[in-house]
């Protein structure tokens, strides 16, 4: 009896899509999108982004909230 592994439709990097170069951390409302409503950032297998557009989107998000331009936690 072997079990069946569940394969789900394969997630496209946003940011790919959109041939960005750079994650800039002033763009507040883009970045709101990865991150949960306890203001978590969302890991790369649920956002769906590669490897370098998340190390970017990360250094992106800890910027804005150092800039206060995103929460720390939900309120």
């Amino acid at each position: 009896m072997r079990k069946e592994k569940r394969k789900g439709k394969k997630r496209i990097c946003s940011f790919c899509v959109d041939h960005v170069e750079y994650i800039d951390y002033k763009q507040s409302e883009r970045l709101r999108r990865f991150i949960t409503d306890r203001g978590k950032i969302l890991p790369r297998r649920i956002s769906g982004n590669c490897a370098k557009h998340q190390r970017q989107l990360t250094t992106a998000i800890k910027r804005a909230r150092q800039m206060a331009l995103l929460p720390y936690t939900s309120e």
